[in-house]
């Protein structure tokens, strides 16, 4: 890593305050960012950034999904991602969780983590996590049990059948309880859950994994306008102590929540900015929101 992209990384930290005044249309500085090492068991984002792309490009059958896509996301910060049906959003979080291999590119977590040097699993455990569409839960198991399995244990069968919560992992799953407003339903079979509550129990599945970058896509897809309200409400809470990237089309929730918002088009970067800022772009008024 060059002195000049050092000493541009020292800055991105000391204004991370004032990410929207630095927002760039490409999404990203014009160089190489990471340096490989073995050691992944801290992520390393001394240069202000926890996830890094650079000239990311995919094609599927002839078809290019991303097209020299460069973006990047400052630690603690709430990221939102929109754009047009096959803008390649999805494809996008399949290449920085391991589902899918770039033609060519640079996906680094944090200065030092080649994400492409990883498999989905490997990635999971160095602390991404993602959250499709559709909520994913033990329907049977109570929300109690959902979370408990979620846990960061040894899965081994020794293990689960030996394995009790400590005082710490009590404690740390009445927080993750808390965060997604389950508390008064610690008891209740998740079948049972509303879609909202569904999808905050999925979230508190994920949280029970420590993840430092959390990828969300159309999460208040099918709620109600007050799950809406809450979860905009977990989202603010989390922003922070976890970086997070949601792809979301509901506009509102996105003013809720947002400082900078990315759009995508082809494959790449089309705009970047407040959602005021994108809302005015003519070239995405063109591709994406309409007159």
């Amino acid at each position: 890593m060059t002195p000049d992209l050092l000493q541009q990384g020292a800055q991105r930290v000391a204004e991370h305050a004032k990410l929207v005044s630095q927002a760039t249309e490409s999404g990203g500085r014009s160089a190489g960012y990471g340096r490989v090492v073995q050691d992944t068991a801290q992520v390393d984002v001394t240069h202000g950034r926890i996830l890094y792309l650079e000239d990311v490009s995919v094609s599927f059958d002839g078809f290019k999904a991303i097209n020299k896509l460069s973006l990047d996301i400052a630690p603690g910060e709430l990221r939102c991602i929109i754009g047009p049906n096959g803008a390649g959003k999805t494809t996008m979080m399949d290449i920085i969780t391991g589902k899918t291999r770039p033609d060519e590119g640079t996906v680094f977590f944090g200065s030092t983590i080649d994400l492409l040097r990883h498999n989905e699993p490997e990635i999971a455990q160095l602390g991404i996590g993602r959250k499709f569409q559709k909520p994913t839960v033990f329907e049977h198991l109570t929300v109690f049990e959902n979370l408990e399995l979620a846990l960061k244990t040894p899965k081994g069968v020794k293990a689960s059948m030996f394995f009790k919560l400590d005082s710490r992992q009590s404690d740390r799953l009445a927080e993750v309880l808390h965060t997604i407003h389950l508390q008064d339903s610690v008891r209740v079979q998740a079948g049972t859950l509303s879609h909202g509550q569904k999808q905050w129990l999925e979230i508190g599945m994920l949280l029970m994994q420590d993840p430092k970058l959390l990828l969300l896509d159309e999460p208040v897809a099918g709620m109600t306008d007050h799950e809406t309200e809450r979860t905009a409400e977990l989202f603010l809470t989390l922003k922070g102590k976890h970086s997070l990237m949601v792809v979301e089309h509901d506009m509102s929730f996105i003013r809720t929540i947002s400082d900078i918002v990315t759009v995508l088009c082809d494959g790449s970067v089309l705009a970047q900015g407040t959602l005021d800022q994108v809302q005015a772009d003519e070239r995405v008024i063109e591709v994406y929101l309409g007159r």
